[in-house]
Order: structure tokens, then sequence, then C-alpha cells
């Protein structure tokens, strides 16, 4: 499965760890979203240029402002 994420501004804490809520689709285009507590860059890329795209962040979606708790995944 390939996923397209967007960062939010929306933070959320799950299990004691903040995790940034991202928002996208599949390629099929079914709306999902992910709680990314932490992102790595491979230490030969430009983390200058990724830093910067990691500043950008969307609104979250209507549905993403409450969300129940069986929507969570472990």
């Amino acid at each position: 499965m390939k996923v397209t994420l967007e960062s939010t501004d929306k933070v959320v804490t799950l299990d004691g760890v903040p995790a940034r809520v991202w928002q996208g689709h599949t390629e099929r285009g079914v709306p999902c979203h992910a709680f990314i507590a932490l992102v790595g860059v491979d230490r030969e890329a430009d983390h200058a240029e990724f830093e910067r795209d990691l500043v950008e962040r969307a609104t979250p979606r209507a549905e993403l402002q409450a969300y129940p708790a069986r929507m969570v995944f472990p």
C-alpha cells in the first residue's frame, strides 16, 4: 500500500507520547491519517531542505478535530 501524507498542526498524546497528526490518502483515494511521533532522515540527505519542508503544516480536516479511539490501530 502507498499513502501520501501531509503534516497538520494538530498534536495528540498516545500512550504518553506526543505525536503529530498527518492526513492524506491511499493511492486509490481512501482518506486516512497517521499519528507520527518521530521522523528520521538519511545521513546523506539534505537535512536543511527536510527541516524547511517539515515546518509546512496543513489545517486538519474536520473529521480529525475529534476522532474516536476505535480509529487508532496499534
